[in-house]
């Protein structure tokens, strides 16, 4: 099998957080595939192929993409943000799983990406300083049961929280109910970010508390961030106060 498969992420936005190593991935590959909305953001020359395809099922996907390496294509499997982050890489590793003995053979290779928290992160200041988890709200893949235990155990843990997927037209309700599993766990003083389209033209932060803060403006394009006891601001006479938390354990009460 002469065929390579490199799975990529594009960053959360802005094409500089597209990284050198995958822009040299993309520019060597004779393939292309993945979800609509991402390879749009591409600029392709006429000799490559792109396999578009709706938001749905990416195991379907990742076979596809490892059928066209194994017939010797050289293939770039794009997601947004890290493609190891509740995103692609998993797929195509569940698909090689699964799938013909051959494809466990494949040069296959994952290459890291920004992912949202960390640019969410970034435009904060600092709120990911300490120990901290990333949870996905959706529950097509498992059930929201687990996500209420994980939200939590999480926050009784003292874990900064980054949410992934907080709410869709399919799934508008269940943010609501993940703020009502925190706010049950913990005092409503604790710092929550809402980092929205990071990196793109329409980009907003807000910045409130855990007590005050509206569910409802999260969409898809929302990480949302939940502070641990040790989370702080730090004012600004104008704009967005900067958000941090401290490396040292403060002790303070869950």
């Amino acid at each position: 099998m002469t065929g390579t498969l490199r799975v990529l992420g594009l960053g959360p936005g802005q094409a500089d957080w597209i990284t050198p190593e995958a822009s040299r991935e993309l520019a060597a590959a004779s393939d292309i595939v993945g979800y609509q909305a991402y390879v749009s953001r591409l600029t392709v020359r006429s000799d490559q192929n792109v396999h578009a395809s709706d938001n749905g099922d990416e195991l379907a996907r990742a076979r596809h993409a490892l059928e066209l390496a194994a017939g010797g294509a050289q293939v770039a499997v794009v997601s947004g943000g890290d493609p190891g982050v509740f995103a692609m890489a998993a797929a195509v590793f569940e698909a090689i799983d699964h799938g013909p003995p051959g494809w466990r053979e494949l040069d296959v290779a994952v290459l890291p990406g920004v992912t949202a928290m960390l640019a969410a992160a970034a435009r904060l200041g600092a709120p990911l300083g300490a120990d901290f988890c990333a949870i996905n709200l959706s529950d097509n893949l498992k059930p929201w049961s687990v996500i209420e235990q994980r939200l939590a155990l999480a926050v009784q843990a003292d874990f900064i929280i980054a949410l992934y997927n907080p709410a869709s037209k399919a799934r508008p309700e269940q943010v609501h109910k993940a703020f009502a599993v925190l706010r049950a766990a913990v005092s409503g003083d604790r710092v929550v970010a809402f980092a929205a389209a990071v990196g793109r033209k329409d980009e907003s932060l807000h910045v409130t508390t855990l007590a005050n803060a509206d569910p409802g403006r999260a969409d898809m394009r929302t990480l949302i961030l939940i502070g641990s006891s040790g989370t702080r601001l730090v004012e600004r006479s104008s704009g967005t106060p900067f958000v941090y938390s401290s490396r040292r354990w403060s002790g303070a009460e869950r």
